[in-house]
């Protein structure tokens, strides 16, 4: 099988000096290899296709044959990496926290490992009948959700 830490290093060697940044690698037990890359304005398709000509001319098919497909993280997909929470700051996210309560609104802020998104609840304000819907922002940290991923509109 081939050794993760090895195609870590040439994907690294890749990105080095570029604005992209690797999100994950999987590698199967009949050696398919998945690369996952991303950037703050996207990935293209020609970028994909230089670190697959990268890797493929650093890893000998003699040796050990193998499958490897590069691509994006994918928009609806889960975050995996903290630089995705900085790239999609601003933007509207859900997150499922860990005990399964979704919350859905704007990613306001990273820090570290925490982040903040900003939902509206409704809260009974003294001297008012009925809940007013309110801006409430509500603290997370990255390895205490079960996901958080974008969410695409189409408005």
């Amino acid at each position: 099988m081939i050794d993760k830490t090895v195609v870590k290093q040439l994907v690294e060697e890749w990105l080095e000096g570029k604005d992209y940044f690797l999100v994950d690698i999987e590698i199967s037990s009949d050696n398919r290899i998945v690369v996952e890359i991303d950037h703050a304005d996207g990935v293209w398709i020609e970028d994909c296709v230089a670190l697959s000509r990268f890797i493929e001319e650093r890893l000998d098919r003699e040796v050990e044959d193998y499958e490897l497909e590069v691509g994006s993280a994918g928009l609806g997909q889960p975050f995996k990496v903290p630089q995705q929470y900085v790239n999609f700051t601003g933007k509207e996210v859900e997150v499922l926290d860990a005990d399964g309560k979704k919350y859905k609104g704007l990613l306001k802020s990273v820090d570290g490992n925490q982040f903040t998104v900003t939902v509206k609840e409704k809260i009974q304000e003294e001297g008012k009948k009925r809940p007013v819907m309110t801006d409430v922002d509500k603290q997370f940290e990255m390895d205490k959700v079960k996901y958080t991923k974008y969410l695409i509109s189409f408005k």
